[in-house]
């Protein structure tokens, strides 16, 4: 954080992320002015953590799944970034959502899309593209950990400040 920082409203909030899976093993990412993100926001109050995975990746995505399409919460993490006028502290848990249908279309919008054509704003993309890959990635760690998030192993990251 810099000094600017320290007028800025801090508000803390839970949330999830979700790295969403085709049948060819594809993972979408959407695309935001700092790079390529997974797909999640805030969890509501008294909303479940399977609940708050569906209804954002509905808004985000219009990708409609079910509850048992969303896998246990493998991934924790906490992050600190700015959003508009403040700063979130947010504690992020990281689901694996199965879709059966190869890269569907996706239905994108709002800070997606800012002043991009539908279809560049998001991109299902081999892992093995993430891991090489040399761009931006939300959660910073992504291509480090992505494999291993795949493989069901329990990861805990330490803390991300992210601008």
């Amino acid at each position: 954080m810099n000094a600017s920082d320290e007028q800025v409203p801090v508000v803390e909030r839970d949330a999830v992320r979700c790295v969403v899976v085709d049948r060819e093993g594809l993972v979408l990412l959407l695309r935001s002015a700092a790079g390529w993100e997974l797909p999640g926001g805030g969890i509501r109050p008294g909303e479940s953590l399977v609940d708050a995975a569906r209804r954002e990746l509905a808004e985000e995505t219009g990708l409609v799944v079910d509850g048992d399409q969303v896998g246990e919460p493998t991934w924790s993490r906490q992050t600190t970034f700015r959003a508009g006028y403040l700063r979130r502290l947010q504690a992020e848990r990281i689901v694996r959502v199965a879709v059966d249908a190869s890269a569907p279309a996706v239905r994108t919008g709002g800070r997606h899309l800012a002043g991009r054509r539908p279809d560049q704003a998001y991109r299902w993309w081999p892992v093995a593209d993430v891991r090489e890959s040399r761009q931006r990635f939300y959660p910073g760690r992504l291509p480090e950990l992505l494999v291993a998030f795949l493989d069901d192993q329990r990861i805990v990251e330490p803390f991300e400040a992210w601008s």
